[in-house]
């Protein structure tokens, strides 16, 4: 079970993510705190196990409570949450387990409980051993986490990241990132797609195997679809 504690100056905000947060049976204890310094003040007297923070706070925002928990000797995990998208690149800066965007969905919460819930298990992946992936789109710079990547499409020599909200585009070929991605739950599954196990729902086998993917049918090559469909039955799956 996961104590935590939220801090936003809006009342509003405060009250969603709480009640989102008590729709998951993992979340046991949940303090509230309308200000930095009220924040503060329970980080130093009581041990939560993460802290979900607004970033924009009057007097001490979350960065500043962030900067200041690193001084504890066991810190708590922190989540950044915000409705200011560009303020990503300093909160993974900050080493955050992750960042939501308001308005907080109930799906993308539940990520972010499970990758507090991995990072507090011992042997588990924890946000450190998440590598971090930076994207730049025009004017604006992004870091995205491989673990939320779903599935890699090739490019010519670069490769388009699709995650659950979005796509990026890197300077990289889909080989040279399945090489270094190999280890960490992606599979080549076509000359054109590399995949992240976790991700996928189903595997349909006959003259056009397909895998589905966030509601997305991507093709499987016929040579790759037995290393394929051995990876999703071994994670409990039925091809």
């Amino acid at each position: 079970m996961i104590d935590v504690l939220i801090a936003d100056d809006e009342e509003p905000a405060l009250d969603a993510l709480e009640f989102l947060l008590r729709q998951d049976p993992r979340i046991a204890l949940i303090r509230r705190a309308n200000t930095g310094a009220e924040a503060l003040g329970i980080l130093t007297s009581e041990k939560v196990d993460a802290a979900l923070l607004d970033i924009h706070m009057p007097g001490l925002s979350g960065f500043d409570l962030a900067r200041a928990t690193n001084l504890f000797a066991s810190p708590p995990l922190i989540v950044f949450v915000t409705a200011d998208e560009e303020t990503a690149v300093d909160a993974f800066d900050l080493d955050a387990t992750d960042f939501l965007l308001k308005p907080v969905r109930q799906k993308r919460l539940e990520r972010a409980v499970s990758r507090i819930e991995a990072a507090l298990s011992p042997g588990r992946l924890s946000p450190q051993d998440d590598q971090v992936i930076t994207v730049i789109r025009g004017a604006t710079i992004r870091r995205i986490r491989r673990s939320d990547v779903r599935y890699v499409q090739a490019q010519g020599d670069y490769a388009r990241l699709h995650t659950e909200d979005d796509s990026y585009i890197v300077r990289v070929t889909i080989t040279e990132l399945g090489d270094q991605w190999a280890g960490s739950g992606f599979l080549r599954i076509h000359r054109s797609f590399l995949v992240a196990l976790d991700s996928i729902s189903s595997v349909r086998v006959g003259s056009n195997p397909v895998v589905t993917v966030g509601g997305v049918d991507l093709p499987v090559s016929r040579r790759l679809l037995p290393a394929v469909r051995d990876a999703f039955e071994a994670r409990g799956g039925r091809a």
